[in-house]
């Protein structure tokens, strides 16, 4: 796959916001690269195209793989693995939260609730930073079940609240005012 200039500049783009994000740069370039591409792609012509050595590809691939962002298919006749981005923009950006959500929200819940557990017999721990970490326990908590809500909704639903932005607030607003 030959690269314009526009498509090279996504491309370095998307690995330096990948790298800010926690994510290694060659992994995002990868699927910057997936992204862009009309066909499918082997790792051989992904490592050409990125001048990337083939092990550097095949593990980001596997990473690529393990959040569920590209799929492997194959053509007959050939041995080579061929991979694609699954879905579109709002597909991706759902399964890159909920990634997240598995890989960073959910042992941090877990490691909240057992502490929670374990401060009701700790007699050293001060009452001010018992209160934190509850605190912490409800908001981590509340941002989960909200996030788990956002996803069940049609994407069609999705995009239109996120177009709202703050008009949602005067909804909000405006539906109290009509229960006094």
């Amino acid at each position: 796959m030959k690269l314009t200039p526009v498509m090279e500049r996504y491309v370095l783009h998307w690995g330096e916001m990948g790298a800010r994000w926690g994510v290694n740069r060659t992994v995002s370039q990868i699927h910057a690269l997936l992204y862009l591409s009309p066909e499918p792609m082997s790792a051989e012509e992904i490592a050409m195209t990125l001048s990337v050595a083939r092990s550097n590809v095949s593990t980001s691939l596997k990473e690529l793989q393990s959040w569920n962002l590209v799929t492997v298919s194959h053509v007959m006749g050939d041995r080579r693995d061929l991979f694609s981005v699954s879905g579109d923009t709002w597909e991706m950006l759902l399964t890159i939260l909920q990634e997240r959500k598995r890989r960073e929200i959910e042992p941090t819940l877990s490691m909240l609730r057992a502490s929670v557990l374990e401060l009701e017999d700790d007699t050293e721990t001060p009452k001010a930073v018992k209160a934190k970490i509850r605190d912490m326990l409800g908001f981590v908590s509340t941002l989960s079940t909200w996030f788990d809500e956002m996803v069940r909704l049609p994407k069609s639903t999705l995009v239109a609240l996120m177009k709202l932005g703050a008009k949602v607030q005067k909804l909000i607003s405006g539906s109290r005012k009509a229960k006094t």
